[in-house]
């Protein structure tokens, strides 16, 4: 199998140091401007620097978004922002906008993404992508398992990215105005308010009764998109020639991104070496249902029709917390954590570790402060505290507690 790329988000750089903790082989994220994640954390020029340097030293390539549809007052700065990057050292950068990818091509020697914000479906599309300059095309997410096959054979020189899983839109490739028209904030300038995650009734003009889209009587959810999950069907993702792996999430937290990645890369992994299984793949399905998701679907992969919204509610739903981040692994049975969210001693916590002892569960008996005194609540944010843990784990590793069905 060839070297496959497992893509993950990096919204800040908490999140950055989670994805390669946990097995991504590069990032993307965005910078405080040409980005459409405006909400999310984002990095400063410094930081991107920081963030390239600590990718580097270990093997994963940084990927940054210029995949705003440009206005003609977005080019002012663009120039000295690629040089930037290039100092930075960034391993290439992400455009969706024909005149960003021509002025990058004028001015950098920074490879090119076409960002799947530019509506990619077919082969020809592909080819002229390549013919302008571009090094890879990220394939729109209505792009069929089989038109893929058809893309890779019939442009065998040029990289294929594809979303695996995460989060999905209402709109061709993301290219919404319902967010502008309502909340005069853009999606198409990385503003996006997901308008298609509210509670809507909807009626055709012409008619004075409401359509029969309702499921009860808050409202009906016909605008809102379930999830993508193709974890079980990796192999015939890989087989259609996609050589890079996207996840989705960079407004997602840094719990999300550590599940999800190393979901990914234990498939990955097995599939690799010949054991990836129908119960191994049910098994990380399970994994991935303890990070915040909607339903799930395979989205536009598989030709057969299905249902792609989700009509139960707006929300996610969120089957665990994410309790305590491993800072420091002791001699004595011990991990020193960070805490992120309230637990006390006589709580069972789960581990998500980066190596063997994953998913496993233990009771939380001693608990001590920075003072070496005893806590029997941790309740501050960020609190630093030694607990007792039976299990080999590494610095980066996650503490969980399951918390049941609730909804974000």
């Amino acid at each position: 199998m060839q070297k496959i790329e497992l893509l993950a988000p990096a919204g800040n750089m908490e999140k950055l140091i989670t994805a390669i903790h946990f097995g991504a082989d590069a990032v993307y994220l965005a910078g405080k401007r040409y980005g459409l994640r405006a909400y999310a954390d984002n990095f400063g020029e410094e930081q991107i620097a920081q963030a390239v340097e600590y990718a580097h030293a270990r093997n994963v390539k940084v990927y940054v978004t210029l995949n705003i549809f440009a206005k003609n007052a977005d080019f002012t700065d663009l120039g000295d922002y690629l040089r930037v990057l290039e100092k930075a050292g960034a391993d290439a950068v992400l455009v969706s906008d024909l005149g960003v990818l021509g002025y990058v091509r004028s001015l950098s020697s920074l490879p090119v993404h076409i960002s799947t914000q530019a509506n990619t479906t077919n082969k020809y599309a592909v080819r002229m992508w390549k013919t302008l300059g571009a090094d890879r095309v990220v394939l729109s997410r209505e792009t069929s398992l089989s038109d893929i096959s058809e893309i890779t054979r019939f442009c065998p020189d040029v990289e294929i990215e594809a979303f695996v899983h995460g989060a999905m839109c209402i709109s061709y490739s993301g290219r919404c105005l319902m967010s502008n028209y309502l909340a005069h904030r853009d999606a198409n300038r990385g503003e996006c308010v997901q308008a298609c995650r509210w509670q809507w009734s909807v009626r055709e003009v012409s008619r004075s009764d409401e359509m029969p889209v309702e499921e009860d009587e808050r409202g009906t959810y016909i605008f809102n998109s379930k999830d993508m999950n193709m974890l079980a069907y990796l192999p015939a993702v890989l087989d259609a020639g996609v050589t890079s792996l996207k996840v989705e999430g960079r407004m997602k937290s840094a719990f999300y991104v550590a599940t999800v990645v190393s979901a990914y890369r234990r498939a990955l992994n097995a599939i690799r070496h010949g054991v990836f299984t129908d119960e191994l793949a049910a098994e990380l399905t399970a994994e991935l249902n303890k990070a915040s998701h909607r339903e799930y679907t395979t989205g536009f992969y598989f030709d057969e029709e299905q249902t792609r919204q989700y009509y139960p509610s707006g929300k996610a739903t969120e089957e665990y917390k994410f309790i305590a981040v491993v800072k420091r692994v002791n001699a004595n049975g011990t991990v020193t954590v960070e805490q992120r969210n309230k637990f006390a001693v006589g709580d069972t916590l789960e581990t998500l570790s980066a190596g063997a002892d994953t998913n496993k569960t233990f009771t939380v008996s001693a608990c001590t402060d920075e003072h070496g005194e005893h806590v029997d609540v941790c309740n501050r944010v960020k609190q630093t505290v030694t607990i007792n843990c039976p299990y080999n784990l590494q610095t980066g590793d996650i503490l969980r507690r399951y918390e049941g069905d609730k909804r974000e």
